[in-house]
Parts: structure tokens; C-alpha cells; sequence
């Protein structure tokens, strides 16, 4: 299977647990592995016989954006479902970041990373 990635699309969301994070929003970052077959769009140099990751990440950009929900596991789900409605999308590994995560202590990051496939 081949791969087609996109790293570090960011968007503004109200997810989370905590009101601040309800009320406030904070950006998140998402990366995004699709495995696809792509020999034919090669063979044919044709943008329909593969995926369009442009609006792809206008779908995921759009996910983060909406709906808020309490944890990223949730929102990594959804961005996978969304990603899995691509016709040649036949895998989809996503990692949802959020750096500005309310711990306590010092971190770099938070992440929640899932993979999902066609049943």
C-alpha cells in the first residue's frame, strides 16, 4: 500500500474536558498517513484515480473546527471516518497533537495517534 501524508494541519477547537478548554478553544495539529493504491494515478498522470489532499485537509481542517467533543481520541475518530469516505483511502493513521494541553507540569506535546482501516 502506498502512502500520501499530511503533517501539521492546524485548526482552532473547542474540544476538551475543561470549560477554559470550551470556552477558550485552542489550536490543534493534526498529521495524517493515507495508505491508497496509487500505480493507476501514475500510470494515467490523473488526479481522479487517486486522492485529493487538498480537500482532505479541508475536510480534516473542518472537523477540528466543528462540533467540539471531550477528548481527542473522539476527534482522532472522527478525522479517521472522515478520511475513510475517500474512495481510494483504504488506511488512514492519524495523530492529533495538542500542545497547549491543561497539565501542570512542563511537556512538550500530547498526542493521541489511531489507525483505521476499511471493514
Amino acid at each position: 500500500m502506498d502512502r500520501v501524508a499530511l503533517r501539521g494541519l492546524r485548526a482552532r477547537g473547542h474540544h476538551g474536558v475543561f470549560p477554559k478548554e470550551r470556552e477558550e478553544g485552542q489550536t490543534f495539529i493534526v498529521d495524517l498517513v493515507l495508505g491508497l493504491d496509487t500505480r493507476p494515478a501514475a500510470a494515467d498522470d490523473d488526479l481522479a484515480k487517486t486522492v485529493h489532499y487538498g480537500i482532505v485537509a479541508e475536510e480534516v481542517v473542518a472537523v477540528v473546527e466543528g462540533e467540539p467533543v471531550n477528548l481527542i481520541e473522539t476527534l482522532a475518530e472522527q478525522i479517521a471516518q472522515t478520511c475513510l469516505k475517500h474512495d481510494g483511502v483504504r488506511e488512514v493513521e492519524v495523530c492529533v497533537h495538542k500542545p497547549d494541553a491543561p497539565i501542570t507540569v512542563p511537556f512538550d506535546d500530547v498526542t493521541v495517534t489511531i489507525i483505521r482501516s476499511r471493514a
